[in-house]
């Protein structure tokens, strides 16, 4: 079984939960819950306890913290100055003379935290890794003799490595040769790529097989695949909303769906995460106001949400967004990338998870490169939805189709989901999952470690807070 977590240093906001809900939501020692009775929110949608931490950093760690950065901060500097005078090598890349009047590329100062801080543990990310990414893997060693500004590699493989990073949540990711028995006949009948685009020649019977089967798994009417999970939002958002169209986007959403927000030229407008009060008011204001100058009533309304957000571990407060937008008559868009197949009964992500019908959700999307250990995406719901992506869709017609070797590993993980295969063993990954999640964040509270997020969601960022700390945890 993979590793359940993935572990995130760094760049994660604290984000303050006041006034949650209006019906029996409270917060106490950065944790928020719902005030139960009998094991249920009292007035509240959810049916269990609904618990995440936001744990105030101490004021001695966030002094530190400022403290270690600013150190830095003023060693970068010198180094700098001792650069430009040529007391100290420069490594990094100098214009040409012939170039001294271009306007430059990037202010000096956006390569500072790259050059004299990132620089100096650089050894922690972008390793080279020699196996397949399960709760151990191995490394190929590399070495530095300029400080990190290069690497060579040694030839040698640091073995057993445990993973604390991956997203292979339920473990698909393997090189079971039992497991891969389809996946290899498929890569033989098929080869490795079609060359073509979905709207030409590039929709094969195992594409037909897989949308039928993603319909099937999700309990909608029909699905569409796409090869990239990034492009499943950045290219398909355009084509839902355009000009005259409102969207509302909670302000940690991912970039594929930031960038596709931007790329469709509909107006965005931002609520706090996960606070249904501030959606609320942006929902009474697009209604009450409309469009900025004309007044006219926006011709869509579309809200943009993760089910599990990917850098603070929250879960989506989905059965109050589903009230909002059946009171306001707005569209939902729901990114489920790291919810599908890690949260909920059956894997079925935060729709099951919540007990929630899927028809509440207008567009249901969701990527097959975690809990599938697989790549691409899909979106899913009313057939007429999918029809119209089909011929509407920038992927569809422009971004070659998913490789058939990968359509048949998702089919393969899907189907054992599913229990298709004749076993349990889907289920029993799921379960797994959550026992280990619950036991990992338990135990880290335990330890006195500060976490973020639900504790039902297997993305766990732990915070260290000072950049000393990092060179030695990683």
């Amino acid at each position: 079984m993979a590793n359940p977590s993935a572990v995130c240093n760094g760049h994660l906001h604290y984000q303050k939960q006041n006034n949650l809900l209006k019906s029996g939501i409270s917060k106490k020692n950065g944790i928020t819950k719902g005030i139960k009775k009998n094991g249920v929110s009292n007035g509240s949608p959810y049916k269990k306890p609904f618990i995440e931490h936001f744990e105030r950093t101490p004021m001695y760690v966030a002094v530190l913290t400022f403290l270690g950065f600013g150190v830095g901060t003023i060693f970068g500097y010198l180094r700098d100055f001792m650069r430009a005078w040529g007391l100290e090598k420069r490594n990094v890349a100098a214009e040409r003379e012939q170039q001294k009047d271009f306007v430059p590329l990037y202010q000096d100062f956006e390569n500072f935290y790259t050059r004299n801080l990132y620089m100096r543990i650089r050894d922690n990310w972008n390793r080279p890794i020699c196996s397949v990414p399960g709760p151990q893997f191995d490394l190929m060693e590399r070495v530095t003799d300029d400080y990190n500004w290069t690497f060579r590699l040694t030839g040698r493989t640091i073995k057993n490595v445990i993973n604390m990073g991956s997203y292979n949540y339920l473990g698909f990711a393997e090189t079971d040769a039992n497991a891969l028995k389809t996946v290899t006949k498929e890569l033989q009948k098929y080869g490795t790529g079609i060359c073509s685009t979905r709207q030409e020649m590039g929709t094969l019977d195992k594409h037909i097989e897989l949308e039928k089967l993603v319909a099937r798994f999700l309990g909608v009417e029909d699905a569409m695949v796409f090869g990239m999970g990034f492009a499943t939002n950045s290219m398909n958002i355009p084509a839902l909303v355009g000009k005259g169209c409102l969207i509302l986007s909670d302000e940690l959403n991912h970039a594929s769906l930031v960038l596709g927000a931007r790329l469709s030229g509909a107006t965005i407008r931002i609520f706090k995460h996960n606070n249904m009060q501030s959606l609320e008011s942006l929902l009474k204001d697009a209604i009450i106001y409309g469009q900025p100058r004309s007044r006219r009533a926006w011709r869509k309304i579309i809200i943009l949400v993760e089910g599990i957000y990917s850098m603070e571990g929250s879960i989506v407060r989905l059965p109050e967004i589903v009230s909002l937008k059946k009171k306001y008559k707005a569209y939902l868009y729901l990114d489920e990338a790291h919810s599908i197949g890690a949260v909920g009964a059956t894997g079925r992500g935060v729709v099951e998870y919540f007990g929630m019908n899927p028809d509440d959700v207008d567009v249901l999307m969701g990527t097959f490169t975690k809990s599938f250990g697989a790549a691409g995406g899909y979106i899913a719901g009313k057939k007429d939805l999918v029809d119209f992506l089909r011929t509407h869709s920038h992927s569809a017609v422009y971004a070659t189709s998913m490789c058939p070797p990968v359509a048949e590993q998702i089919i393969r993980a899907m189907k054992c989901l599913m229990g298709l295969d004749g076993t349990t063993q889907g289920l029993q990954r799921v379960h797994q999952l959550g026992k280990n999640t619950r036991y990992f964040r338990r135990r880290l509270h335990e330890m006195g470690f500060i976490i973020y997020g639900n504790d039902d969601s297997p993305v766990v960022p732990l915070l260290l807070f000072m950049p000393g700390l990092l060179q030695d945890a990683c």
